[in-house]
Formats: C-alpha cells, sequence, structure tokens
C-alpha cells in the first residue's frame, strides 16, 4: 500500500508541475475546479475519511479546510459554494502544497504502525482511486480553462502528440447473441460501490462497431447539415443546440475552410482519423441517428469489453490527445482509452444496490438521477483505474470531457 500511495500521490503532482500558481488559482467555469482545489481536496478525502478517524492523535492542518475542501459530502457538514471555488486566494498554492505533504507525512505513520485493518485498507484504496479519478478531472478542467485564454498549450508538443497519425482501419460491424448476461462487479478486485452487484439481465442480438467514430466521419455529418436537422436531435438536445449556438464539437474553430482544435498541445489542425471527442450525449445520439445506427447500452457494452485486456491510449502513453485505431486490429479496438463513449444509459442503480453506511455512501450513489453512463475511459485516464465494469457517468450536455462515440445496431 505505500509504494501505490505514493506513486498515485506522485502522478497528481506531476500533472500540476507544467502550470503556474495563477494557473492553479482559477475556475473556468461551475463544472470545473481550479486545480490548486484538486490538489487539497484529494487530500482532504483521506484527512477526512483515514486519518482523523483512525490515527490517534492527529491533528488537523487547517480547520477550515474542512468546509474550503468539501465537495458534497453532506454528512461532514458545510461546504464552500462549488460554482465559488474560482474566488478562493487563499490558501496559496504554496499552503496547499504543504497541506499535501502534512498528510503525505501522517498517511506514513498510519501505514508504517502496524498492518492495516481491512477496514481501513479499503477506505485508502477508495482515496487513491479517488485521487485518480481526480487526475483525470485536472487535466480536463485545465483544458477548458486554457480554452478560455489565449489557447496556449498546457505542455509543448511531444514525440508521442506529433507523430503522424495512420489512417482509421474501415468501420465493421461485430456480432453478438441474444440471451441472458451477467454484468456489474464479481467483487474480487476494488471496484466502485456503483459497478455492483452482479446481476443477469436479458440482452437481444446486437452489433457493436469496431472501433470509435472520426473526426473525418464526424465531419461528413456537419457538412451534411446534422446540426440544423432537427430529425436527428432529441428535443432537449434541440433546445440545447439553439440556446447555446452550437455547431460543432466543443474546442473546434473554422479556419477558412477547414476545422482547428484546441488540446493540450494547443491548437492543432483536425486529425481525420482520429476519434471525435468532446461531444455531449445530445451530439453522439444525433450522430448515431444520421448514421442508421445507435448508442450502445451499457449492458452491451459491458459484454463486449469482458475478459478483454485493458490496454489503449492512456496518460500514461504521453500524447493526451486521442489517436487512430491500430489498423491492423480486425475486431474490437479502442474499448479502453482515447475518448470515454458514451451510452444509451440512464445512470441508475442496479438491482439490489445499496450505498454504504455514513458519509462515504453519498460518493456515487446520490448522483443517480438525471445523468448517463459513458464506458472504457480516455486518453487522460490512468490505466490502472479502468475495468470492463466502470461506470463513469456525466449529464446529457457535459462535453469538456473527453467523450466520444461508438455505434451499435439491432441485429437481425
Amino acid at each position: 500500500m505505500p509504494s501505490s500511495y505514493r506513486r498515485v500521490r506522485i502522478a497528481t503532482e506531476q500533472l500540476a508541475a507544467p502550470l503556474s500558481a495563477e494557473d492553479c488559482a482559477i475556475q473556468s467555469m461551475p463544472d470545473a475546479s481550479p486545480v490548486k482545489w484538486h490538489l487539497a481536496h484529494t487530500s482532504w478525502f483521506f484527512e477526512t475519511f483515514v486519518l482523523k478517524p483512525h490515527l490517534p492523535g492527529y491533528q488537523l492542518f487547517h480547520p477550515s479546510f474542512r468546509v474550503l475542501f468539501n465537495s458534497y459530502y453532506n454528512g461532514i457538514g458545510d461546504k464552500h459554494p462549488r460554482p465559488r471555488r474560482g474566488l478562493l486566494s487563499r490558501p496559496s498554492l504554496e499552503e496547499v502544497d504543504a497541506y499535501r505533504l502534512h498528510i503525505d507525512a501522517a498517511m506514513a505513520e498510519l501505514m508504517d504502525r502496524r498492518t492495516l485493518p481491512s477496514t481501513i485498507s479499503a477506505l485508502v484504496e477508495l482515496g487513491l482511486n479517488h485521487e485518480q479519478q481526480h487526475q483525470e478531472l485536472i487535466l480536463t478542467d485545465v483544458l477548458h480553462l486554457l480554452s478560455c485564454n489565449l489557447k496556449p498549450a498546457y505542455e509543448p508538443s511531444i514525440a508521442a502528440a506529433d507523430a503522424p497519425i495512420a489512417d482509421a482501419p474501415p468501420l465493421t460491424w461485430i456480432e453478438f447473441g441474444e440471451g441472458i448476461v451477467d454484468t456489474g462487479h464479481d467483487g474480487s478486485q476494488f471496484a466502485f460501490d456503483n459497478e455492483s452487484p452482479r446481476h443477469r439481465q436479458y440482452l437481444n442480438g446486437f452489433s457493436l462497431a469496431s472501433r470509435e467514430v472520426t473526426n473525418g466521419e464526424y465531419l461528413a455529418f456537419i457538412d451534411d447539415a446534422g446540426y440544423r436537422r432537427p430529425e436527428l436531435w432529441l428535443s432537449e438536445g434541440w433546445d440545447w443546440l439553439a440556446a447555446n449556438s452550437i455547431d460543432a464539437p466543443l474546442y473546434w474553430q473554422r479556419d477558412g475552410r477547414s476545422w482547428l482544435k484546441f488540446g493540450l498541445h494547443g491548437l492543432r489542425a483536425v486529425e481525420a482519423s482520429a476519434p471525435v471527442c468532446h461531444v455531449s450525449l445530445f451530439e453522439a445520439d444525433a450522430y448515431a441517428r444520421w448514421a442508421g445506427a445507435r448508442l450502445p447500452s451499457e449492458g452491451e457494452w459491458e459484454v463486449a469489453a469482458s475478459g478483454r485486456p485493458v490496454e489503449g491510449n492512456f496518460v500514461e502513453s504521453g500524447s493526451l490527445e486521442p489517436t487512430a485505431a491500430n489498423a491492423a486490429t480486425v475486431t474490437l479496438s479502442q474499448l479502453f482509452g482515447d475518448v470515454w463513449e458514451w451510452t444509451r444509459s440512464a445512470y441508475a442503480p442496479y438491482p439490489g444496490y445499496r450505498p454504504a453506511a455514513g458519509a462515504i455512501g453519498e460518493y456515487n450513489g446520490k448522483f443517480m438521477c438525471n445523468q448517463y453512463v459513458l464506458r472504457g475511459g480516455s486518453c487522460v485516464s490512468p490505466a490502472s483505474h479502468l475495468r470492463a465494469t466502470y461506470r463513469n457517468f456525466f449529464p446529457a450536455a457535459a462535453r469538456w470531457q473527453f467523450t466520444g462515440i461508438r455505434l451499435a445496431r439491432d441485429s437481425g
């Protein structure tokens, strides 16, 4: 546990390293948080749920941090309003760094003191997976922040991002038969509570596209007036388009007759063979209708991904951008990494789901309303954080995450 703890904590700090104190303090929209807040909140989690209850004599770093860095745990007490996190000029970044050191020292004391009971070890493991979620949020939130500026790069171009992108392989369809299937986590290793219990469901026969939808394919949708055809859109999505004057994925902009896309390496030409990214559920659903297909259910996605290795383009790859599918792959590719794939499934509890007792039970269950499930991870997800049963979730209009599209269709 100590080595995995240090590895995750160091990875978070490395993601913040290219940023200035000013970068780390700003909040670009209510859905995003300042990097400084992410650095502090992930430490607050260990302090609140592990150290204060389980390390005798532990001293809080600062009493006000209990409120400032509480995200949504009503059982803990008061919270600083989420839309106003960017107003926290204090504590300084230096003080937040000191807070992290304080937490790390106390955690080392706890872990070195004795063999931890399974209940405490489980909380530490949850805290590490929680921090990995915030590692991804650091990158997605920074991307949105820099897009509101003069579009400077988070990180200069590197070989992994500058390498030529090959053509995407032709899209083919992979068939899956009908039947009763087991889905959900089996409990053998770590998983979040929303991945359980394992349960049975019936699936009709279906097909999944062999890879994710590319920018080039999505450009054809745009050129065919896809954003101006109401018959393709859910009613709420059509109203969302009009209210926000949307005519392309987030971070795209026209350059004469071409398109540019802003990413963590700066403003670049849209790569036709790379997966389309930063689209909402509304856009994903409209594209699927235009293509004569649909979005998969999360059960279909999980059946397709079950038993497959978690391989792909993750944050460790260094590209920080979606990349084209491997042309040599003749079966399903890109199930993990590159972009989170929207499903048509509402984020709801599995049969028999029960949240944990106490404030820690607020982690997932209370968000099972008005959101949709995404699967597979992205190019800014840590590889060790993902599995076939992992359920991410966002509202239908969200698109500042690395979200994309895989098509499905009914068999027969």
